[in-house]
């Protein structure tokens, strides 16, 4: 029997490691990105996405060496 397209399945279908696979994956689709530029060594330009915890830690390492994030 077919399900609707919008029903949810419920989580104890699934092994416990696959359940927090997807929680983790809801968690991390939630989370608000931020998009680094920055120049790689070679000079080509680069984009990388990162978390907020990824970001606070990279602010944190560039504010202590007196770099921007970018550098």
């Amino acid at each position: 029997m077919a399900r609707p397209a919008r029903q949810l399945i419920p989580m104890i279908d699934f092994p416990a490691d696959e359940q927090t696979f997807l929680k983790d994956l809801v968690k991390a689709a939630r989370q608000k990105h931020h998009h680094v530029k920055w120049t790689d060594r070679d000079g080509t330009d680069r984009v990388t996405v990162l978390s907020q915890t990824e970001v606070v830690r990279l602010n944190t390492i560039a504010h202590r060496l007196g770099i921007s994030k970018s550098s």
